[in-house]
């Protein structure tokens, strides 16, 4: 059995105390704080990272350049057509897409029998993407991730390739992905309590 105990307390009591800078500095997504509790509360796991999912308006100078790239408008939260056209409203150069990621965490296991039983239970609450991300005997860590997505072009250098009949279809889609993987979130912190140690 792959077992790290004597490296494991260490990182763990580390990364609660970043989490907790990170929580009164108001840089963790509301919503998924109850989860996180949950998660570190058991005696075999804690979490290094977290988002409870987004809808964004970005620019970017190209597709995939994440380094350059600026949010002109991000949210945790369904989203309204008037919020998302004011935040088209402000693109000047680059291309501008409208985007969805699911929820991403990450969680550090004590053994790899803990990290399967996480992997199992949040693939079967709907996060198919979750993955062992990382296996050493420094780090294991499961990545727990959902399929819903959407990367959607809508203009480049100030020109706007769609009307608002479309976006307004979009932004449908967008929430209606949204309250999905909002409940699989919430399922999941219901679930890990009861399933894990």
């Amino acid at each position: 059995m792959f077992l790290y105990t004597e490296n494991f307390d260490g990182q763990k009591a580390r990364a609660m105390a970043g989490l907790r800078k990170a929580l009164s500095e108001k840089k963790v997504d509301e919503d998924v704080i109850p989860l996180l509790e949950r998660i570190n509360s058991l005696d075999n796991y804690f979490t290094t990272s977290s988002c409870s999912g987004r809808v964004s308006v970005m620019e970017m100078p190209y597709f995939g350049d994440k380094v350059n790239s600026v949010w002109l408008g991000k949210w945790h939260r369904e989203v309204s057509v008037d919020e998302v056209l004011e935040a088209i409203g402000k693109h000047r150069k680059g291309q501008l897409w409208f985007l969805v990621r699911s929820p991403i965490l990450h969680v550090a296991a004590r053994s790899v029998e803990d990290a399967v039983g996480l992997l199992n239970l949040a693939v079967g609450l709907g996060f198919k993407y979750s993955n062992i991300k990382s296996v050493s005997h420094r780090k294991l860590l499961v990545e727990i991730r959902s399929t819903e997505r959407m990367d959607v072009p809508l203009g480049e250098d100030g020109e706007l390739w769609v009307d608002g009949e479309y976006i307004e279809r979009i932004v449908g889609i967008a929430n209606a992905q949204l309250r999905r993987f909002k409940g699989k979130l919430k399922r999941l912190e219901d679930e890990v309590g009861a399933k894990l140690k």
